[in-house]
């Protein structure tokens, strides 16, 4: 398999959405081994997104093993920060085209394909950066009244 190359958009809105995501592979002492390999392309098919932790220091080393793991198991490179790597390949079950994923992704955060963003059960999602509700200003009921304030100018004057 060869490794699927990535428009800027589809890198960013993969890396969006990788955000808050936790690594679900962890590479041991062992370095990257087949048991490793067959570990990830499972993650892959499951969940499309994954995060990956190499433990190394050496920042070659850790390029080196993101370029075989793409190369070997045909998925896309998102971001390489640190000692982790987000990868990514499309389920395949549907295979759609890169493109249609990411116009599929985008609208289904926007909001406007209801089918892709509807999740069986309706649930109160709160994202970072969503604002308060307003609500609106009511007067606000004091337990004294308040005093007036006499200035020397009103006081002359």
């Amino acid at each position: 398999m060869s490794e699927i190359t990535l428009s800027r958009d589809a890198r960013l809105t993969l890396r969006a959405q990788a955000h808050h995501l936790n690594p679900v592979v962890l590479l041991g002492a062992s370095g990257l081994t087949e048991a490793v390999m067959k570990e990830i392309d499972r993650e892959l098919k499951a969940h499309e997104l994954i995060k990956v932790r190499v433990p190394t220091d050496d920042r070659e080393e850790r390029e080196a093993i993101f370029v075989k793991i793409a190369d070997e198991l045909g998925c896309a490179r998102v971001q390489m920060i640190g000692k982790l790597l987000v990868l990514w390949r499309p389920a395949d079950e549907e295979e759609p085209t890169t493109e249609e994923w990411i116009a599929r992704a985008a609208a289904a955060a926007k909001g406007l394909d209801k089918e892709a963003a509807a999740p069986a059960k309706k649930v109160a999602v709160k994202r970072p950066g969503d604002k308060k509700k307003k609500v609106e200003a009511q007067p606000r009921r004091r337990a004294r009244p308040k005093t007036k304030r006499v200035t020397k100018k009103s006081a002359l004057g």
